[in-house]
């Protein structure tokens, strides 16, 4: 297998950005977490146990809270991880640095890094439109995350203005206020709605395409059952 990145798991990203798929070894007696039924296939020697994740307030919030964690016996193995979403896979190795993810953009990791939800507050997750909870993810490993489209890393300096629904990711460095492009008029008329006010120094990741326009193109094209 490809190694693209010597500090951590030997692993291969195919078919980006359109539909990532993500193949990794895992050495004897490690660990890998993945994101509930998001393993596409693995070898035999993979024992797999769920673990309960980010606690009770994130399942009243409607959250995945499930990751299963992969530990290869007797030997190394390899998995391969399929994002629910179409769209790209990113890697990210963090050096005792945190990453927030939106709330269905995280993959997979090495065991040691720490992955727990972050309340968001109900201003913010309410008008932002996506979800009151991020992921927040923090340690020394490999980490993988997933968008719906393809991903594209932006380099924050002083401030920058996203439209929520394009965020994947952001580091620790950045705060964000969440606000209209324009008046009323604008949040209601434009199709622009909402975006997030990023102030300070650092790196977010946007995604390409968001899921809500798309689905409101597709919505013409459904079949309708009749009445009669």
């Amino acid at each position: 297998m490809e190694t693209l990145d010597k500090k951590g798991f030997d692993f291969r990203i195919d078919c980006k950005p359109d539909y990532g798929f993500l193949t990794v070894n895992i050495p004897s007696g490690k660990k890998l977490k993945v994101e509930a039924a998001a393993m596409a296939s693995m070898d035999t020697n993979l024992e797999m146990k769920t673990k309960f994740r980010g606690g009770f307030s994130r399942f009243l919030g409607g959250e995945s809270i499930f990751i299963n964690e992969f530990t290869a016996q007797n030997g190394s193995a390899d998995i391969q991880i399929a994002p629910a979403c179409p769209g790209d896979v990113e890697h990210i190795y963090l050096e005792n640095q945190t990453i927030y993810l939106q709330n269905t953009a995280f993959l997979a990791s090495a065991d040691s890094i720490n992955v727990e939800s972050k309340w968001q507050g109900f201003m913010k997750g309410f008008f932002s439109g996506e979800s009151f909870f991020l992921i927040k993810c923090s340690g020394v490993g490999d980490l993988w995350f997933n968008s719906y489209g393809g991903i594209i890393p932006i380099d924050v300096e002083d401030g920058y203005v996203i439209d929520t629904g394009h965020i994947v990711a952001f580091t620790d460095g950045l705060t964000y206020e969440i606000s209209r492009v324009g008046g009323y008029k604008s949040l209601f008329f434009s199709g622009e709605g909402l975006v997030c006010r990023f102030s300070g120094q650092g790196r977010v990741w946007i995604q390409t395409r968001k899921i809500t326009p798309f689905l409101t193109w597709i919505n013409p094209f459904r079949r309708v059952k009749s009445s009669n």
